[in-house]
């Protein structure tokens, strides 16, 4: 099958186990930086974006702080994305090619807070969204209320290509921050204060995991104008 085939194969059987945003990317000029091994990731120059929706009705329980309900969710959510991801492999593998599913949300060095790879640069290459002020990708039409996977490959497969949208007038992640983390341009963004903020609701017991939500909330693409 060539690229265009391929393509529309993948993101019908993405689409039909779940997924609710499905890009492609070239990432072979970023694998230097990726955290897996050469030997696994050898050739694999194919990413598959993958991002599945916070269910808003958990957020709007978060107003200064992660609520018990939210993090039980972030954590079902993560783990459907691995066993989507895992479905995928899985598919591409018996179709002939290669695949590395990249766990949704395992962090290799949590005060840079960075994983494997950037599950949201690479969602940015694919056409999912743009990186918002909140360090986090926005979508136009869910804003920063959902979560990616990532799936390597060597399917030949077809590009789709960034967004050059951004948050334009949107600045309520700003006036939420409490630590204001969040500033005017998104290369300002205070990672050590964000960090900050989220081993403080550690130490609380509010939550068991390094995870806030309150950002996340405020970006909801429906109630803001560009």
């Amino acid at each position: 099958m060539g690229k265009e085939e391929n393509y529309k194969r993948i993101k019908k059987f993405c689409l039909n186990w779940g997924a609710d945003l499905f890009g492609t990317a070239d990432v072979s000029s970023l694998k230097d930086g990726f955290a897996v091994s050469v030997k696994a990731a050898k050739d694999l120059n194919t990413a598959i974006s993958l991002g599945v929706r916070v269910s808003s009705g958990v957020l709007s329980e978060i107003e200064n702080q992660p609520t018990k309900l939210y993090f039980h969710h972030y954590r079902v959510v993560n783990m459907f994305l691995d066993q989507l991801a895992l479905r995928l492999s899985n598919f591409i593998q018996n179709s002939g090619s290669q695949a590395l599913p990249i766990p949704a949300s395992i962090i290799v060095d949590w005060q840079k807070q960075t994983a494997h790879l950037s599950h949201k640069h690479i969602g940015h290459l694919a056409g999912l969204g743009w990186i918002g002020r909140n360090n986090l990708l926005v979508n136009k039409r869910l804003g920063s209320q959902f979560r990616l996977v990532t799936v390597l490959t060597d399917m030949p497969l077809k590009y789709d290509k960034p967004t050059k949208e951004d948050c334009g007038k949107c600045r309520a992640c700003v006036v939420i921050c409490p630590v204001k983390a969040i500033k005017e341009k998104k290369e300002d963004f205070d990672h050590l204060g964000c960090f900050e903020l989220l081993k403080e609701f550690q130490r609380q017991k509010v939550v068991e995991q390094y995870i806030c939500g309150i950002c996340v909330k405020a970006c909801n693409r429906k109630d803001h104008e560009k």
